[in-house]
């Protein structure tokens, strides 16, 4: 007999739950390789600019969308554990690193495809995959940046006698990151894994409508399908797009991240036995198979076996130091010095041609109108979010709900909101400076409700407990108990959302529906307009007020309370 109970030629036999894996992992790799070999046929031969309203196309084109969105997670991932933990492991690196992040946030989805449809496109003269790979790197843009806050936050937070005792063990940096720090951040970027997934489709319909001065291109996809339908009107177009998406991510949603919640709660900072709850089908299915089950049980032990490598210096080891740590700190900022002062040079001599002071003061001002529907977004969002946060984390069964059905909304792109939106407007002429402003609210709420329920999921049930047996409550219970240990979730969440909502801008201050067009003032209608009209020393000064809008808003506000939040709210 085996550890599992079973005999010893049981062990790699296939059985029936096998047989299931192996044909779904087949199918997979079919989609795959077909989706594939449509990306590498010429532009012409692949009909991009034609997109068919009939719903019998709708099934290819949900399977071309998700291939998109998950090729530019796979990014995403890659993105977050190199430029995400080198910057919270350099204090050196995260001094240029996370102010870039901030940039690169709020640089608009349209902003982006400006500049890069055409190096895309270069890279592959007259095919696809060109175009592909711009659309992969547009839906990159809209999920990197909040996975990559989350994993800095979290591992700025580790507690320190987990730190303690990595160190008493003599864990190399190596080891600590595998075995201590990742494990930590392991609940905070599944939940914002999944918000970045659901916060893709926002702007899937801009990834897959490429319209850039004289490039137009559609991709066969789910995004493309609803932009033509808002170009023609056709309500019932809408209505299966929002059916086949609903699909999809509730197909995604049960094999992909409902198993990989209940397997993130293995990494809790407590017992975990307060918040139990049953494991999805799918983890059932995997267990009860035995060729699969013993592959995944051989792939995690290598992979643990990687995770206990003796990579770097042990903690006891003495470090040499060649040069003063005073002396490379001055160097450091000398140099940072001396590239702020060239690029301010050259931004000031470059603009100083192009544009007249009226211009400027002008896109500023724009900017200034934008700034306070991100603020009067995050704050609605705050208020109505956190408590409901809080008390969906607190239960399992309740954040488990949950889960889905703030994908679902999530995921819900604004762009299906246009039809009402733009005929309530006209039909009552109503101010579109103020009533396009919930389509922001409704693509950037979710970063703060997915941060709350994973902090509040996270929260040690020891420490709860705590809490009811000195019969803490009210307020007082608020202010000392949760409120102080879900606040660098809450940080994470609003930063991002912020930083969204500035992202969103682009999306939200203009809405069309077949001839009619609604624009709110603001700096995202600005660039979408300059970006339509290839105008692109208008979307550059524009992208340059709203990274400047973004950064000082950082530098004064949110990067402050996540520094306080690193010192005060962590668990030790």
């Amino acid at each position: 007999m085996t550890e599992n109970g079973l005999p010893g030629n049981l062990r790699v036999r296939p059985n029936v739950a096998d047989l299931l894996g192996l044909l779904a992992i087949m199918a997979a790799a079919v989609i795959i390789a077909t989706a594939g070999r449509h990306m590498l046929v010429p532009i012409p031969a692949s009909e991009a600019g034609t997109i068919h309203l009939n719903p019998a196309w709708l099934p290819a084109y949900a399977v071309r969308t998700t291939l998109r969105m998950f090729a530019a997670l796979a990014a995403s991932l890659v993105f977050t554990f190199t430029y995400a933990v080198w910057a919270a492991k350099s204090r050196r690196a995260g001094q240029v690193l996370i102010p870039l992040l901030d940039i690169l946030q709020s640089v608009p989805i349209l902003g982006f495809l400006t500049f890069t449809v055409v190096f895309f496109l270069g890279l592959f003269p007259g095919r696809m995959m060109g175009a592909e790979l711009a659309a992969i790197f547009t839906i990159f843009t809209s999920q990197a940046w909040n996975m990559a806050f989350a994993m800095y936050q979290a591992l700025r937070t580790v507690p320190p006698d987990l730190e303690e005792a990595a160190r008493c063990f003599g864990l190399t940096p190596w080891q600590r990151f595998w075995r201590l720090e990742v494990p930590f951040a392991v609940p905070s970027l599944v939940w914002n894994t999944m918000i970045s997934m659901s916060g893709g489709w926002f702007m899937v319909v801009y990834s897959e409508t490429i319209t850039v001065g004289n490039t137009d291109i559609a991709l066969p996809g789910i995004g493309s399908y609803v932009g033509l339908a808002i170009e023609q009107r056709d309500i019932w177009a809408i209505f299966y797009a929002i059916v086949t998406m609903m699909a999809v991510i509730l197909a995604y949603d049960q094999l992909l991240f409902r198993p990989l919640v209940a397997w993130s709660a293995r990494f809790r900072t407590d017992d975990g036995a307060t918040f139990s709850t049953p494991d999805p089908w799918v983890l059932t299915l995997l267990r009860r198979t035995h060729l699969l089950r013993q592959i995944c049980l051989r792939v995690g032990d290598a992979m643990t076996r990687i995770g206990w490598l003796a990579l770097g210096a042990r903690p006891s080891a003495p470090r040499r130091t060649f040069v003063p740590a005073r002396l490379v700190d001055a160097a450091w900022l000398t140099a940072l010095a001396v590239f702020a002062v060239s690029v301010g040079w050259k931004t000031w001599a470059y603009g100083s041609t192009h544009y007249t002071a009226a211009q400027v003061t002008q896109v500023i001002g724009l900017g200034g109108c934008t700034l306070l529907r991100v603020t009067v977004t995050v704050l609605v969002s705050t208020l109505v979010w956190v408590p409901i946060g809080i008390w969906l984390g607190l239960s399992p069964q309740r954040a488990q709900r949950a889960q889905m059905a703030a994908q679902f909304m999530a995921a819900f792109p604004a762009n299906l909101f246009f039809p009402l939106i733009v005929v309530v407007i006209v039909h009552r002429h109503l101010n579109s400076n103020i009533w396009l402003t919930p389509l922001m609210l409704l693509g950037t709420q979710w970063y703060i409700l997915f941060n709350i329920v994973a902090g509040a999921s996270s929260y040690p049930g020891d420490l709860l407990e705590a809490a009811r047996n000195f019969h803490v409550k009210g307020w007082l219970w608020w202010r000392r108990v949760m409120l102080p240990g879900i606040m660098p979730y809450f940080i994470t969440g609003a930063l991002t959302a912020s930083g969204g909502a500035w992202n969103a801008a682009i999306a939200t201050e203009v809405a069309s529906w077949g001839d009619t067009t609604l624009s709110a003032r603001g700096l995202g209608a600005y660039i979408a307009h300059a970006t339509v009209a290839g105008a692109t020393d208008q979307v550059g000064l524009g992208m340059v007020v709203m990274a400047a809008f973004v950064l000082l808003l950082n530098r004064a506000l949110w990067r402050p309370l996540s520094n306080y939040a690193a010192r005060h709210y962590t668990f030790d």
